[in-house]
Parts: structure tokens; C-alpha cells; sequence
């Protein structure tokens, strides 16, 4: 196996493709929020931390998933990815409907901590294999995660109907599981770090005649930069988490009927999509801090925008909000390893995406507990203010700062 990648890197960017188009749950959970509600009678509010811990465990499980990743390399990570992923959806296919209040362990943990199993370990292989065009790696990869979401409506909306003789949402896991299993079996198998080689300075993404840096997660977590990257991490959150579960509803209470109101989840992914091919080749060219200051600043003015939207313009609103928040997703394994190096690419990226997790439970937590209607877009546009202030004051690591030695 490892030959063959040798010959055909390019393989890990489809194997890593293949796996993700796979994993876009945050991007559709507009089409499982109301099929979950019914079926397990929970409110809305229910299924929306649900949905909220899902995420949440998306961050944990990005730790645990890196130091697992480099301990044992991205095949292993993955495979367990592949087990989580594919055993919360049989379990929530299985999950007695008076049980609903148990829907969040049986799938939101699973789910996410596979999702994040899976991507890191994609994520930085693909960037050790094309250390000198991580935005590229980043973007293919990014891009089929965006793809996801529209691809995962179609399906669960298809599954919903009926594919065989369980129909509604437990057909829809069902189906689910037996797609996802063999694809991310054979993608897992092709994952495998490059030969070891010598890191040169241009692919560390500082410049010629800069030293590579390798610092270990306790190193990182000693940094300003690591704190300042984890607090713009979390302020990118609310401009989309907070209305992802409840777009549906808000596109129809704004004037569209339902099947208008589809299309903001199903736009949304393209957004989504776009984001993440287009912003982080754009970084490689103007670098990733001016990258991520124009998302910030554009998701401040469409986060504004979004408060006064009627009709079609939540469509078009919140794909643009969607093409800021997976953008600056998408850039974030670059400039992770852009700050802190690439041999500890994994586990550095899992520490960054705790920032997602403390984002998608705080600031739902704080609407939920204030009452707020309006007020979301609010928090919106203060966590997009605050992330933009975070990037502004990042700077490189020193440059003088040690390598850590074996």
C-alpha cells in the first residue's frame, strides 16, 4: 500500500475525499432536525444541543483523535473514526423512540468523536504528502467536506421516503451506516504518512531561511498564538451554528415555503464547499492571517445582514455565511502548521478545534438561557467582531523559540 501511494499521492487526496463527502452532519443537520424531533420526541431545543454536542464532541474528539493519529499514523485514527461514525448511525437507527432523551449519547458522541477521528487524520496526512501546497491538500479535502452537506440532504431526504423496508429517519441511519461503512473501510486503508524526509523551510509556509518549527502540544499550549487561534476558533461558531438546526424554520417564518426554504441548506453546502476549495489556495497566496481577517470581517457584514433577511435573501445570506465559517475552517490546518510545525500536525489541530467545542455549546447555551430570538444574530456579529480581533493580534511564533529534540 505504501508503494502504490508513493507512486499516486494523489490518491490520499481521493481516499481522504471519498471519506469526508461522507461526514458533513453539521452542514445537513437542517434536514435530520424535525425527522429526530418526531421521531424521538424531543423539542426543539433538545434536538438542537443534540446537535450541539455532536459538534462539541467534534473538538474532543480532534485530541484524541491526533494523538492518536501520531502514535499509530492516520490509518489507525481513521478506522476508528470508521467504527464511531458508522456505529452512531446503527445505533441511533436502533434507539427506541421513548428513549429519545438518550439520543445524544448513542449518536452525537459517537458521530462526532468519528468525524473527528476521521478528519485530522486525513488533514494532516494529506499535508505531510503535499507539504509545499497545503492549501491545495486542504482544499480538495475541505471541498468534499462542503460537498457533503448538499450530498448528504439529497440522500437522507431520498432515505426518508422509503429505500427498503424501513422508512423515515431510522431508514435514513440505517442507510447511512451501510454506505459510510465500506467507503471509509477502503479509504482508511489507503491513508499512510509519507517516507520520512527532511522538512524544508519553504514547506513549513514561513518563508526561506526560516527554522522548521516542531512544537509539541504542551509547547503550543505555553503560546499566546495557541490561545489567540483557539479564541477565533470558537468566535466563528455562531455566525452558522446557531441558525444550521433551525434554518428550515426561519427561511419559512421570513416568507419562503418549505421546499424554497430546502434550497438554504442545500445552497448552503455549496457555500460551504466553495469555501473551503477556494479560501485556503487564496492563503497560500496572500498568506493566512489576511485570509482569515477578510472572512472574519465579511461574516461581521453578512451576520448584520442576515438580522434584516427576508425571502430568498436568507438563502443567499446565510450560503455566504456558510462559505466564511467553512473557509475559516478550511485554513486552519494550514496556519496551525504555518505556527506550530508539521510533526505534531495531528494533536496540534485537535487542540485548536477545542476552541469549536467550548463555541458550539457556549453560545447556544447563552441564546437558550437569555431568551434570545434577535439576540442570535447578535452573538453572531459579536463573535465574529471578537474573531477578527484574535487574528489581528496573532503573530508568528518567534522565530528564535528551540525546536523540541528527541
Amino acid at each position: 500500500m505504501k508503494q502504490f501511494t508513493a507512486r499516486h499521492p494523489w490518491a490520499i487526496l481521493a481516499a481522504g475525499a471519498a471519506i469526508q463527502i461522507l461526514t458533513g452532519l453539521p452542514a445537513a443537520w437542517g434536514v435530520f432536525q424535525q425527522p429526530v424531533m418526531d421521531e424521538f420526541s424531543l423539542t426543539e431545543d433538545g434536538a438542537g444541543y443534540a446537535f450541539g454536542i455532536l459538534i462539541a464532541a467534534f473538538g474532543v474528539g480532534c485530541v484524541i483523535g491526533g494523538f492518536l493519529q501520531d502514535k499509530k499514523g492516520p490509518r489507525c485514527a481513521a478506522l476508528w473514526g470508521t467504527g464511531l461514525l458508522c456505529g452512531g448511525f446503527f445505533a441511533a437507527a436502533l434507539l427506541p423512540g421513548e428513549k429519545g432523551v438518550w439520543f445524544w449519547a448513542v449518536f452525537s458522541i459517537p458521530a462526532g468523536l468519528g468525524t473527528a477521528f476521521l478528519y485530522p487524520s486525513i488533514q494532516s496526512c494529506a499535508q505531510k504528502w503535499y507539504a509545499g501546497r497545503k492549501g491545495l491538500a486542504t482544499g480538495v479535502i475541505g471541498g468534499a467536506v462542503g460537498l457533503s452537506g448538499a450530498f448528504l440532504t439529497g440522500f437522507v431526504r431520498t432515505a426518508l421516503k422509503g429505500f427498503g423496508p424501513v422508512q423515515g429517519i431510522r431508514g435514513a441511519f440505517w442507510a447511512l451506516g451501510a454506505l459510510t461503512l465500506p467507503i471509509c473501510l477502503v479509504g482508511s486503508a489507503l491513508l499512510t504518512d509519507p517516507p520520512p524526509a527532511k522538512q524544508k523551510p519553504e514547506e513549513q509556509g514561513r518563508g526561506k531561511g526560516t527554522p522548521a518549527l516542531d512544537l509539541a502540544p504542551l509547547q503550543m499550549l505555553r503560546t499566546k498564538q495557541y490561545w489567540l487561534c483557539a479564541g477565533a476558533v470558537c468566535c466563528s461558531t455562531p455566525a452558522v451554528l446557531l441558525f444550521s438546526p433551525i434554518i428550515l424554520k426561519l427561511g419559512m417564518e421570513r416568507g419562503l415555503d418549505e421546499g424554497a426554504a430546502l434550497w438554504s441548506v442545500v445552497l448552503g453546502s455549496v457555500g460551504s464547499a466553495a469555501g473551503r476549495l477556494l479560501m485556503p489556495l487564496l492563503s497560500d497566496r496572500i498568506g493566512r492571517r489576511p485570509t482569515d481577517l477578510i472572512l472574519f470581517g465579511v461574516s461581521l457584514g453578512l451576520s448584520a445582514a442576515f438580522l434584516f433577511a427576508q425571502g430568498w435573501l436568507v438563502v443567499a445570506v446565510y450560503a455566504g455565511l456558510t462559505f466564511c465559517y467553512s473557509a475559516l475552517a478550511a485554513v486552519l490546518p494550514s496556519l496551525s502548521t504555518d505556527l506550530f510545525g508539521l510533526p505534531h500536525a495531528g494533536v496540534n489541530y485537535g487542540f485548536l478545534a477545542l476552541g469549536q467545542s467550548v463555541g458550539s455549546l457556549a453560545f447556544p447555551f447563552a441564546a437558550n438561557l437569555w431568551g434570545l430570538a434577535t439576540g442570535r444574530h447578535w452573538l453572531a456579529m459579536a463573535g465574529a467582531a471578537a474573531g477578527f480581533v484574535c487574528i489581528w493580534a496573532l503573530r508568528p511564533v518567534r522565530a528564535q523559540q528551540p525546536p523540541r529534540k528527541n
